[in-house]
Protein backbone atom coordinates (compact mmCIF):
# COMPACT_ATOMS: atom_id res chain seq x y z
CA UNK A 1 0.00 0.00 0.00
CA UNK A 2 0.93 3.72 -0.49
CA UNK A 3 0.41 5.82 2.22
CA UNK A 4 0.81 10.00 1.47
CA UNK A 5 0.31 11.56 5.45
CA UNK A 6 -0.29 15.32 5.18
CA UNK A 7 2.46 16.20 3.00
CA UNK A 8 3.58 19.57 1.81
CA UNK A 9 5.34 20.25 -1.09
CA UNK A 10 7.03 24.03 -2.14
CA UNK A 11 8.75 25.50 -5.20
CA UNK A 12 11.02 28.14 -3.59
CA UNK A 13 8.82 30.51 -1.98
CA UNK A 14 5.52 29.52 -3.47
CA UNK A 15 3.53 26.47 -1.96
CA UNK A 16 1.84 23.63 -4.47
CA UNK A 17 0.72 20.99 -1.63
CA UNK A 18 -1.11 21.70 1.55
CA UNK A 19 -1.56 18.79 4.06
CA UNK A 20 -2.25 16.32 0.99
CA UNK A 21 -3.07 12.61 2.19
CA UNK A 22 -3.91 9.55 0.10
CA UNK A 23 -4.16 6.22 -0.09
CA UNK A 24 -3.45 3.73 -3.11
CA UNK A 25 -3.80 0.25 -2.54
CA UNK A 26 -2.85 -3.23 -4.12
CA UNK A 27 -5.67 -4.63 -6.29
CA UNK A 28 -7.65 -0.92 -6.58
CA UNK A 29 -7.71 2.23 -8.69
CA UNK A 30 -7.57 4.87 -6.68
CA UNK A 31 -8.25 8.52 -9.07
CA UNK A 32 -7.38 11.54 -8.41
CA UNK A 33 -9.10 14.36 -9.99
CA UNK A 34 -9.04 17.91 -10.65
CA UNK A 35 -9.16 21.28 -12.58
CA UNK A 36 -5.18 22.20 -14.23
CA UNK A 37 -2.94 23.79 -11.75
CA UNK A 38 -4.41 22.04 -8.44
CA UNK A 39 -1.49 20.17 -7.21
CA UNK A 40 -2.29 16.90 -9.06
CA UNK A 41 0.88 16.47 -11.27
CA UNK A 42 2.88 17.91 -8.21
CA UNK A 43 1.74 15.26 -5.84
CA UNK A 44 3.28 12.84 -8.44
CA UNK A 45 6.42 14.17 -8.31
CA UNK A 46 6.66 14.23 -5.04
CA UNK A 47 5.68 10.10 -4.86
CA UNK A 48 8.15 9.20 -7.89
CA UNK A 49 10.68 11.20 -5.78
CA UNK A 50 11.35 14.37 -8.84
CA UNK A 51 10.42 16.76 -5.96
CA UNK A 52 10.94 16.39 -1.98
CA UNK A 53 8.27 17.49 -0.03
CA UNK A 54 8.58 19.70 2.73
CA UNK A 55 6.11 18.48 5.46
CA UNK A 56 4.73 15.09 6.28
CA UNK A 57 5.47 11.17 5.16
CA UNK A 58 5.13 9.12 1.98
CA UNK A 59 5.25 5.46 2.98
CA UNK A 60 5.23 2.61 0.93
CA UNK A 61 4.69 -1.48 2.12
CA UNK A 62 5.01 0.45 5.30
CA UNK A 63 8.50 1.99 5.43
CA UNK A 64 8.60 5.91 4.56
CA UNK A 65 10.60 6.06 1.12
CA UNK A 66 10.36 10.32 1.56
CA UNK A 67 13.72 10.19 1.34
CA UNK A 68 14.57 7.96 -1.44
CA UNK A 69 15.97 8.86 -4.83
CA UNK A 70 13.68 8.60 -7.93
CA UNK A 71 15.99 5.19 -8.88
CA UNK A 72 15.66 4.00 -5.40
CA UNK A 73 11.91 4.57 -5.58
CA UNK A 74 12.13 2.23 -9.10
CA UNK A 75 13.64 -0.78 -7.25
CA UNK A 76 11.18 -1.02 -4.99
CA UNK A 77 8.37 -1.22 -7.56
CA UNK A 78 7.28 2.37 -7.99
CA UNK A 79 7.09 3.22 -11.70
CA UNK A 80 5.69 6.69 -12.93
CA UNK A 81 4.27 7.37 -16.56
CA UNK A 82 4.54 11.33 -16.55
CA UNK A 83 1.89 13.79 -18.62
CA UNK A 84 3.62 14.14 -21.71
CA UNK A 85 4.67 10.30 -22.20
CA UNK A 86 8.23 11.55 -22.36
CA UNK A 87 9.42 8.64 -24.97
CA UNK A 88 12.91 8.83 -26.59
CA UNK A 89 11.69 9.88 -30.07
CA UNK A 90 14.91 8.49 -31.77
CA UNK A 91 14.92 5.18 -30.02
CA UNK A 92 12.85 2.26 -31.77
CA UNK A 93 10.18 0.76 -30.25
CA UNK A 94 12.29 -2.17 -28.64
CA UNK A 95 14.70 0.46 -27.22
CA UNK A 96 12.31 2.59 -25.44
CA UNK A 97 11.16 -0.61 -23.56
CA UNK A 98 14.76 -1.73 -22.54
CA UNK A 99 15.39 1.50 -20.70
CA UNK A 100 12.64 0.03 -18.19
CA UNK A 101 14.95 -2.73 -17.72
CA UNK A 102 17.83 0.13 -15.35
CA UNK A 103 15.98 -0.99 -12.13
CA UNK A 104 15.42 -4.82 -12.66
CA UNK A 105 18.61 -7.54 -11.94
CA UNK A 106 19.87 -8.77 -15.14
CA UNK A 107 17.62 -11.88 -14.77
CA UNK A 108 14.91 -10.23 -15.27
CA UNK A 109 15.49 -8.30 -18.08
CA UNK A 110 12.90 -9.03 -20.78
CA UNK A 111 9.89 -7.51 -21.96
CA UNK A 112 6.74 -9.86 -20.35
CA UNK A 113 5.06 -10.95 -23.02
CA UNK A 114 1.59 -9.30 -21.15
CA UNK A 115 2.92 -6.07 -22.42
CA UNK A 116 2.27 -7.31 -26.10
CA UNK A 117 -0.92 -9.15 -25.23
CA UNK A 118 -2.09 -5.27 -23.83
CA UNK A 119 -0.87 -3.49 -26.18
CA UNK A 120 -0.18 -5.78 -29.43
CA UNK A 121 0.09 -2.84 -31.93
CA UNK A 122 3.47 -2.68 -30.21
CA UNK A 123 4.78 -5.72 -31.50
CA UNK A 124 4.09 -4.98 -35.05
CA UNK A 125 6.59 -1.94 -34.44
CA UNK A 126 9.07 -2.62 -32.45
CA UNK A 127 11.76 -1.45 -35.07
CA UNK A 128 9.91 1.93 -35.67
CA UNK A 129 11.03 5.17 -34.07
CA UNK A 130 9.62 5.98 -30.88
CA UNK A 131 9.14 9.63 -32.55
CA UNK A 132 6.96 8.50 -35.52
CA UNK A 133 4.88 6.64 -33.47
CA UNK A 134 0.97 8.48 -33.15
CA UNK A 135 0.12 10.10 -29.72
CA UNK A 136 -1.86 7.63 -28.89
CA UNK A 137 0.62 4.70 -29.38
CA UNK A 138 3.26 6.64 -27.87
CA UNK A 139 1.00 6.67 -24.99
CA UNK A 140 0.87 2.88 -25.46
CA UNK A 141 4.74 2.37 -25.25
CA UNK A 142 4.86 5.19 -22.37
CA UNK A 143 2.76 2.95 -20.15
CA UNK A 144 4.34 -0.49 -21.48
CA UNK A 145 8.19 1.01 -20.87
CA UNK A 146 6.45 1.41 -16.93
CA UNK A 147 5.47 -2.51 -16.80
CA UNK A 148 8.62 -3.41 -18.19
CA UNK A 149 9.80 -2.60 -14.66
CA UNK A 150 7.28 -5.21 -12.96
CA UNK A 151 5.70 -2.38 -10.85
CA UNK A 152 4.04 -2.66 -7.81
CA UNK A 153 2.27 0.60 -7.87
CA UNK A 154 1.84 2.17 -11.27
CA UNK A 155 1.50 6.21 -11.16
CA UNK A 156 -0.19 7.38 -14.37
CA UNK A 157 -0.80 11.01 -15.21
CA UNK A 158 -3.65 11.87 -17.37
CA UNK A 159 -2.84 9.04 -19.95
CA UNK A 160 -5.84 9.96 -22.03
CA UNK A 161 -4.80 13.64 -22.89
CA UNK A 162 -4.75 14.20 -26.81
CA UNK A 163 -5.74 10.88 -27.54
CA UNK A 164 -8.38 9.22 -30.01
CA UNK A 165 -11.10 7.28 -28.50
CA UNK A 166 -10.01 4.07 -29.84
CA UNK A 167 -6.79 4.22 -27.84
CA UNK A 168 -8.77 5.86 -25.01
CA UNK A 169 -11.52 2.58 -24.30
CA UNK A 170 -7.41 0.08 -25.00
CA UNK A 171 -6.01 1.81 -22.16
CA UNK A 172 -9.05 1.64 -20.02
CA UNK A 173 -9.37 -1.92 -20.66
CA UNK A 174 -5.38 -2.46 -20.24
CA UNK A 175 -6.07 -0.79 -16.53
CA UNK A 176 -8.83 -2.61 -15.46
CA UNK A 177 -6.73 -5.91 -16.24
CA UNK A 178 -3.83 -4.90 -14.21
CA UNK A 179 -6.28 -4.46 -11.35
CA UNK A 180 -7.97 -7.63 -12.18
CA UNK A 181 -4.58 -9.17 -11.25
CA UNK A 182 -4.38 -8.35 -7.45
CA UNK A 183 -0.73 -7.57 -7.21
CA UNK A 184 -0.41 -4.38 -8.18
CA UNK A 185 -1.45 0.01 -6.91
CA UNK A 186 -2.67 2.14 -9.50
CA UNK A 187 -2.62 6.04 -8.95
CA UNK A 188 -4.54 7.60 -12.06
CA UNK A 189 -4.47 11.17 -12.09
CA UNK A 190 -7.32 12.14 -15.01
CA UNK A 191 -9.49 15.14 -16.21
CA UNK A 192 -11.65 12.94 -18.30
CA UNK A 193 -14.57 12.54 -15.95
CA UNK A 194 -16.53 9.37 -17.15
CA UNK A 195 -13.02 7.65 -17.98
CA UNK A 196 -12.10 8.38 -14.14
CA UNK A 197 -15.65 7.41 -13.22
CA UNK A 198 -15.63 3.92 -14.56
CA UNK A 199 -12.56 2.98 -13.07
CA UNK A 200 -11.94 4.38 -9.74
CA UNK A 201 -12.24 2.28 -7.04
CA UNK A 202 -11.57 4.75 -4.50
CA UNK A 203 -11.17 8.47 -6.14
CA UNK A 204 -9.85 11.98 -4.43
CA UNK A 205 -10.58 15.58 -5.77
CA UNK A 206 -7.91 18.24 -5.49
CA UNK A 207 -8.71 22.20 -5.63
CA UNK A 208 -5.78 24.50 -4.33
CA UNK A 209 -3.45 22.24 -3.09
CA UNK A 210 -5.68 20.52 -0.91
CA UNK A 211 -7.89 17.41 -1.34
CA UNK A 212 -11.63 18.98 -0.74
CA UNK A 213 -13.11 15.39 -1.65
CA UNK A 214 -12.62 11.91 -1.71
CA UNK A 215 -14.01 8.22 -0.69
CA UNK A 216 -15.30 5.32 -2.80
CA UNK A 217 -16.73 5.28 -6.31
CA UNK A 218 -19.90 4.12 -4.60
CA UNK A 219 -20.19 7.14 -2.44
CA UNK A 220 -19.21 9.34 -5.29
CA UNK A 221 -21.68 12.51 -5.79
CA UNK A 222 -21.16 13.37 -9.32
CA UNK A 223 -22.63 16.59 -9.16
CA UNK A 224 -19.98 17.57 -6.27
CA UNK A 225 -17.10 16.21 -7.96
CA UNK A 226 -17.66 17.74 -11.69
CA UNK A 227 -17.91 21.11 -10.06
CA UNK A 228 -14.29 21.01 -9.01
CA UNK A 229 -13.98 19.56 -12.32
CA UNK A 230 -15.15 22.75 -14.35
CA UNK A 231 -13.27 26.01 -15.05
Amino acid sequence: MLTIDNIDLHYGAAQALWGVSLKAEAGKVTCLMGRNGVGKTSTLRAIAGQHAISKGRIEWDGADISGLTPHARARQGIAYVPQGREIFPLLSVKENLETGYAPLKHGDRSVPEDVFELFPVLKDMLKRRGGDLSGGQQQQLAIARALVTRPRLLVLDEPTEGIQPSIIKDIGRAIEWLRDQGTMAILLVEQYFEFARDLADDFAVMDRGEIVVAGTRESMVETEVRRHLTV
